[in-house]
């Protein structure tokens, strides 16, 4: 079975299960008179559109790339999970409403020993249910059914308070549903906010984990001739495509026959054990030439030590055109990048009159 088919089935089952919680909450809710049940019963509807939604996400994001949309639909799923999220968001305010009404103009739930078996039974299926979507979708990198595991684990717990709730009542005949509604609402709408963040972080484009780049770095390091990798960018259309580059140091005296076929061979490794399609540029490295070592030790040093830049890489030195280039990598903090760069080159200019400096600005991507 397929990446995409395994969600939908998954999907499918959070449907059935959250539409049979629903329609018992519903009803227990309403002959209770709890709002508390009503609201975890109308939330776990929302759970139930919300795998709705995730199929559909799924079934859109299948569709190939067009001329319009060469990339594919992949990101699809990450509006999928957005929306679901939206979705919970509405449930909780929609629920803080109701629930403040319930605290100004209380009614009395009549809670009865049937009213906690469903309310227990509704706490073990979602643990359930929540721990098997989640794991799946940890699995299957699916953001959207990820948010519906959370969402599932999350309304265990709330419905948990709404057993604490109906203990108390039946226990000291304490009505504190109207109040324990507001704190589920409240927790709703939290949940929502943090589900919304991953998804929003994908579109806009996130940082990719330390570990992950030195794992990329370290296999393009193991290739014949590569001296470093540099430059690494990732961006992800979707769970099953990324597109990429990176650049990697070679030396000078490498024929172009010889970079064709390394930069093809990386490309290639890449995309068997990353699934990335990448492109690789080159950086030259100087040999033969002491004086470009000291050169270099002096101006990545200054570098380092000036306030602002980050890092620096790329280094070379054509003698025959008098040419100095490498790249800085300002940090964040730095509002005018050019103003930066034009200062460390006059600083260099003083010790290197006869050199031209071309230093190419680099924005701090990956580690």
């Amino acid at each position: 079975m397929d990446r995409n088919q395994e969600i939908i089935r998954t999907s499918i089952v959070g449907i059935i299960a959250n539409m049979f919680l629903a329609a018992f909450k519903a009803v227990v809710g309403i002959f209770a008179s709890s709002i508390a049940i009503i609201m975890d019963a109308v939330n776990n509807f929302s759970d139930a559109l919300s795998s709705a939604i995730t199929i559909i996400g799924t079934k859109l994001s299948e569709r190939p790339a067009d001329r319009m949309h060469p990339f594919g639909h992949g990101r699809v799923e990450y509006f999928s999970a957005i929306i679901i999220s939206i979705i919970v968001l509405v449930a909780g305010f929609s629920s803080l409403v109701e629930s403040t009404k319930k605290i100004f103009h209380p009614t009395v739930p009549n809670y009865t020993n049937f009213t906690l078996i469903i309310i227990i039974v509704s706490i073990v299926v979602k643990l359930i249910l929540g721990r098997y979507v989640k794991s799946k979708g940890k699995m299957l990198k699916s953001d959207s059914l990820i948010a519906s595991g959370s969402d599932a684990l999350f309304d265990a717990i709330i419905t948990l308070s709404t057993l604490i709730s109906a203990i108390i009542m039946l226990l000291w005949n304490v009505s504190i549903d109207g109040y324990l509604g507001t704190l589920i609402s409240i927790i709703i709408i939290k949940s929502g906010i943090d589900m919304l963040k991953s998804p929003i972080n994908e579109l806009l484009g996130s940082r990719i984990s330390n570990e992950y780049i030195q794992e990329i770095k370290d296999e393009v390091m193991t290739f014949k001739g590569v001296h470093g990798v540099f430059d690494l960018i990732l961006h992800t259309y979707g769970p099953d495509t990324t597109i990429g580059s990176l650049h990697v140091n070679v030396l000078d005296t490498t024929t172009a026959s010889e970079i064709h076929f390394l930069e093809r061979s990386i490309a290639e490794r890449l995309h068997e054990k990353f699934g990335i399609i990448a492109t690789v540029g080159i950086y030259a490295v100087n040999t033969g030439e002491t004086k470009v070592a000291r050169m270099q030790n002096d101006i990545m040093k200054r570098a380092f030590n000036t306030d602002g830049i980050y890092s620096a890489h790329g280094f070379f030195v054509d003698f025959d055109t008098k040419t100095i280039t490498f790249d800085i990598m300002p940090e964040y903090k730095v509002k005018d990048a050019e103003a930066l760069r034009d200062q460390f080159i006059a600083s260099l200019q003083n010790d290197y009159r006869d050199y031209h400096f071309h230093i190419i600005l680099d924005q701090n991507f990956s580690d």
